[in-house]
């Protein structure tokens, strides 16, 4: 399978970034992703003893359609997040600074205040965590085949961002990244991969990634079509290595399991 393109997504729930490339570290997390979420109230998240939590504890697309709407940006070598509304820059706040950690609620605030449960207030993962869906898996790969079948059945556009990975790839026949669960990918560099889970869609992906238009049912509409709700896998990062658009990944032949029995 060929990577078309790389994605990080470092606020949850907020828009993606596109990235040339990304090195992979061995057991850890794709770079730049989810280091942050914005609490929608008091969620019980401690980062000195991180704990997965359920999303819904966060603002989220499942819930929160209205955030499709904003277009962010985190610069890693200020740590600032810019956040543009309607065009315009609407908020740059330093994430390591309790002013600018101050300045993020007051945005969300006045943005979507009957969205509230509580205040919103910024969360910084440490190291050993990041808040992604997935306990286990930390790397997305999103079968563009896939998505185009779905279109197909649909008759209608399907935006392959709606699903929020971080590796969209190509040469793959639609739906047979659902077959390499339990098996191992090689990349570059002597990258290798463990796909760990197919990955169940929830109302997050009925929402338009441009407009905040919730404007599908993505997931009825795979059970309907394929009697399951599952698009794209998750990956465990067995052996680091650098990825970049254009690169080759190869499914290995047996499963992990077989090979470790």
């Amino acid at each position: 399978m060929r990577i078309e393109t790389l994605y990080r997504y470092p606020v949850k729930g907020l828009s993606p970034e596109r990235i040339p490339e990304a090195a992979l570290p061995t057991g850890g997390y794709f770079p730049g992703d989810r280091l942050f979420a914005i609490e929608n109230g008091p969620s019980g998240f401690d980062a000195s003893e991180p704990v997965h939590q359920p999303k819904i504890k966060y603002l989220m697309l499942m819930r929160n359609e209205s955030l499709a709407r904003l277009r962010s940006r985190y610069d890693d070598p200020t740590g600032e997040l810019v956040i543009q509304q309607d065009g315009r820059e609407a908020l740059r706040a330093a994430t390591d600074s309790e002013s600018g950690r101050a300045a993020i609620t007051r945005f969300f605030e006045s943005f979507m205040p009957g969205e509230l449960r509580g205040a919103p207030k910024l969360l910084t993962a440490p190291p050993t965590y990041r808040f992604t869906d997935s306990r286990s898996g930390f790397v997305s790969i999103i079968n563009l085949a896939s998505v185009a079948d779905l279109e197909a059945r649909l008759g209608r556009p399907v935006d392959p961002l709606r699903f929020r990975g971080n590796l969209m790839v190509s040469g793959l026949e639609p739906w047979a990244e659902n077959d390499l669960v339990d098996r191992e990918i090689d990349g570059p560099g002597g990258l290798k991969l463990q796909v760990v889970k197919r990955i169940e869609r929830c109302a997050a992906t009925n929402v338009d990634p441009d407009s905040g238009a919730r404007d599908m049912q993505i997931p009825k509409a795979l059970m309907k079509n394929y009697g399951h709700v599952d698009c794209g896998i998750y990956c465990r990062i067995l052996a680091g290595g650098v990825v970049r658009e254009g690169d080759v990944l190869v499914p290995a032949e047996t499963s992990a399991a077989l090979d470790l029995a």
